[in-house]
């Protein structure tokens, strides 16, 4: 069972953003900048586009409003979509509120987040959605 599974079951506790039958949100616990949230299938598949066209697609789907509220709770010039996959066997996308390139070094500078902080950004995102 990978973490996020234990996640999705509520084996480990996470900071949850959103959640339907088919998908999950929750914040990174090690974000670029403050919103970053990963948003993952229910369904367990290690690599993105093994997943059927029709997961994928209401991945996007569950997405999208998530990110529009990321953007209105963490003003920014846009939120990125960023596919890495590689700490977690887990498909997941990452939706991260950006200012410019600068915040593209998140792989390279992770900083674990304070429950504090976790908080503010889970309670500034849930206002939009």
């Amino acid at each position: 069972m990978t973490l996020f599974e234990k996640i999705i079951a509520r084996e480990i506790p996470s900071y949850t953003i959103a959640e339907n039958e088919h998908c999950f949100a929750f914040l990174d616990i090690f974000p670029s900048t403050a919103g970053h949230t990963l948003v993952i299938p229910k369904l367990a598949t290690d690599k993105i586009f093994d997943l059927p066209v029709e997961t994928l697609q209401q991945l996007m789907a569950f997405a999208k409003p998530i990110a529009n509220a990321i953007e209105k709770a963490f003003p920014c010039d846009r939120v990125n979509m960023v596919t890495l996959g590689f700490e977690v066997p887990h498909a997941h996308i990452h939706l991260i509120p950006m200012h410019g390139m600068e915040d593209a070094a998140w792989v390279q500078q992770k900083q674990k987040a304070t429950p504090e902080s976790l908080l503010q950004a889970q309670q500034a995102i849930l206002r939009y959605l």
